[in-house]
């Protein structure tokens, strides 16, 4: 038995075991758990097979100081196996899985704020390896800090290419082997989602999806398999702090299941992840009525966040009353030029929707689909951005960031979408209106300065003087504006 001796809090401990005899199916013949201890505290995390002969088992200790361990097994050579290791000071970055802070926000394990600007590249670890490189160079020098991507490859719009590797064993052509899965590709998708978090990128794991049609039938497995396969993918995965549980994404495109097989994969999901990683699952057309039932129920416990499709981000409103619970727009159109309707919005609009969305109390998601001679695009593939609107969804982040935290929706507001921390600071967005003078009710006893932030232009102007009481304030008369009022430090 191989494991490391020390392991950061909140970083993978591995152990591979060796075992020498022939199983006749090691990837469901074998049950491999093991207990973690520290303290008072047990803590259990199953293995899997990685092939060759090996069986590992992960864990992310939460916890500084020594942990023991030993596992159980129905196959001899794996159990009643002990050890201990030490569980140091997280590492530089490492700040542990995001959690619901609030009814509206995020945080880390660590108490640190983790707002979510999220992209989507659903196939892109289907692809070669130099365009997954290319692809985290881009991640590497863009806003971004969450992913959307895919277990499953995708059999869509601009994606006829087979992949090398697949989850399972074998090829559209020999069939697969659903009883078995592929090593060599999980090894990759985990090699993939360590080099996220060393980005400080979350991984929102889409474990199905509708984009199959059945070309290579994962979309339509039986119950069985359904179980089989989300086990294995967890007991690979979990360990990663910076992974998302996303059930699916367009759920009700797959015709093949009912809400209540959703409610049993969620509950297995649940009940095989030790860490309680965020999740949800995504919708398709039936976004209309958030409170019908044609919509997920996000209010089920297992749920720990809305993830929404959505392109008129005034839903929004109506999401957050609806399910208590943040809201993810995690698909509002995307930014491009192709044929399809969901594709072809432009920069301007993308950024927006961004701040519609946002100021509205969401956290809204970016995709890019502009055409491309070779049909790499972003949304799917990866590569390149080349769009105008990760710029100004930058500038957006930074101006969340230097916001204080846990701000609320103002309802009190009630003629544009306003977020702030009464008394303290508000954020006001006018979308496609354009005043030339913004009546305020601000606190009598304070000051306040006021600024106008160009959203496109990203550019922050201070407005002359001091406000307080009942005032107005002056502003430009163009569209896509934000006004900034924060108290003054006496």
């Amino acid at each position: 038995m191989i494991y490391n001796k020390t392991v950061g809090r909140w970083a993978v401990f591995e152990t591979a075991i060796n075992v020498d005899e022939t199983l006749e199916n090691p990837f469901s013949g074998v049950q491999l758990e093991a207990a973690f201890r520290s303290g008072e505290r047990t803590v259990k995390a199953n293995g899997f097979y990685d092939g060759d002969g090996v069986y590992k088992i992960r864990f992310m200790p939460d916890a500084v100081g020594p942990w023991t361990f030993s596992t159980s097994s129905n196959v001899p050579a794996l159990d009643a196996l002990t050890g201990e290791f030490e569980c140091t000071d997280a590492g530089a970055g490492n700040h542990g899985p995001v959690r619901v802070a609030s009814r509206d926000s995020f945080e880390y394990a660590d108490g640190s704020p983790y707002i979510p600007f999220g992209t989507t590249c659903y196939a892109w670890v289907h692809q070669n390896e130099p365009l997954q490189a290319e692809t985290l160079e881009a991640l590497r020098n863009s806003p971004f800090n969450k992913i959307r991507m895919c277990v499953f490859p995708k059999r869509y719009t601009f994606n006829v290419t087979e992949p090398a590797l697949f989850a399972f064993p074998g090829s559209k052509e020999d069939g697969f082997d659903l009883e078995r899965f592929e090593p060599r590709f999980f090894q990759g998708l985990e090699r993939r989602i360590e080099q996220l978090a060393e980005l400080g990128i979350e991984a929102d794991v889409i474990l199905f999806h509708p984009y199959d049609k059945g070309h290579w039938g994962f979309d339509r497995m039986s119950p069985d398999r359904d179980e089989f396969y989300l086990r294995y993918v967890i007991a690979r995965l979990a360990a990663y702090r910076n992974v998302w549980w996303s059930l699916a994404n367009e759920y009700d495109f797959m015709r093949e299941k009912r809400k209540e097989d959703w409610d049993r994969l969620f509950q297995i999901v649940q009940e095989n992840d030790p860490y309680g990683h965020l999740r949800s699952i995504h919708n398709g057309t039936k976004m209309y009525d958030p409170t019908s039932l044609d919509l997920y129920d996000h209010s089920k416990p297992w749920v720990d966040h809305v993830s929404l499709q959505h392109w008129d981000l005034t839903a929004v409103d109506s999401i957050r009353r609806a399910y208590g619970k943040p809201v993810v727009v995690d698909e509002c159109c995307y930014e491009g030029d192709i044929p399809r309707r969901w594709g072809n919005i432009t920069g301007e609009e993308m950024t927006h929707r961004f701040w519609e969305g946002t100021v509205r109390g969401a956290y809204v998601g970016h995709g890019e689909t502009y055409m491309h001679p070779e049909n790499i695009i972003w949304w799917s593939h990866g590569g390149e951005l080349h769009g105008t609107s990760p710029d100004r969804i930058g500038f957006l982040r930074k101006v969340l960031e230097d916001a204080p935290r846990h701000l609320t929706v103002i309802d009190t507001i009630k003629d544009v979408p306003a977020l702030g921390k009464q008394e303290d600071y508000y954020l006001l967005y006018f979308g496609i209106h354009r005043p030339i003078v913004r009546p305020v009710q601000l606190p009598e006893d304070a000051a306040y300065t006021a600024e106008v932030i160009d959203t496109w232009n990203m550019t922050i102007e201070l407005i002359e003087g001091t406000f307080s009481g009942d005032c107005a304030i002056s502003l430009p008369g163009r569209p896509y504006l934000a006004l900034r009022i924060r108290r003054s430090m006496q």
